[in-house]
């Protein structure tokens, strides 16, 4: 069973996305919050696999809860940002922050699912309407050229940077493959190599440490 944690201030959001969650017959959620300190304290009693977190809430802000549940020791659940919100501050401080995927509170119940079940096995996800826009505003705002890798990080091998340059285009590991004319399992392979040496836990946050280093560049 997939372990979730609901965060959200409004109780009947947090009633419907149980009810999607619950039914689909692997996925339990094991406690509800309705502000950021209840979320983390909540995720530190019972450990669930995913979070859901709107990061919009009164009484408690979603990012911190975010930051201090990613810099939580292992195990470390995967935040799946959920918001009314495609494009501001709040989403892109949140992915900033450590989270793992981003979809929107109108998306449809099966892919609320998919995103839970995607996070729970460590992919990241970003609703596909917005990853285009997203992925571009992390371009935009992605450190100067001449910025380096955090400090410590084993240096990538040429393959590793190409795939990750494309990854950060937004292909998938089949269009990678097909690109580059290997199996999908060696593409695979040489990313969870490079998360591996860089220290990133999912694709999304992998995307995220490209820019910021400017290892991927826009265009």
């Amino acid at each position: 069973m997939i372990r979730v944690v609901l965060a959200d201030d409004q109780a009947v959001v947090r009633a419907g996305f149980r009810m999607f969650l619950e039914l689909a017959g692997d996925v339990e959620v094991v406690g509800e919050a309705s502000s950021g300190p209840e979320a983390v304290a909540l995720v530190r009693a019972y450990r669930p696999d995913v979070v859901c977190m709107d990061v919009r809430m009164p009484g408690g802000n979603g990012l911190v809860a975010t930051r201090e549940i990613t810099g939580l020791d292992d195990p470390v659940p995967a935040v799946l940002v959920v918001t009314t919100f495609d494009l501001d501050d709040y989403v892109f401080g949140a992915l900033e922050a450590g989270a793992s995927g981003f979809v929107l509170k109108d998306t449809h119940p099966d892919d609320l699912v998919d995103a839970v079940r995607r996070l729970a096995r460590g992919d990241g996800l970003i609703d596909q309407t917005v990853t285009r826009r997203v992925i571009a505003e992390f371009a935009r705002r992605r450190p100067a050229p001449d910025a380096a890798p955090d400090g410590g990080v084993a240096p990538l091998t040429p393959r590793e940077t190409e795939i990750v340059r494309m990854l950060a285009r937004g292909l998938s590991n089949a269009e990678i493959a097909e690109e580059l004319v290997v199996e999908t399992s060696t593409v695979k392979s040489h990313l969870g190599r490079a998360m591996a040496k860089i220290g990133t836990r999912d694709r999304l946050q992998t995307v995220v440490w490209a820019y910021r280093t400017g290892v991927a560049a826009p265009g």
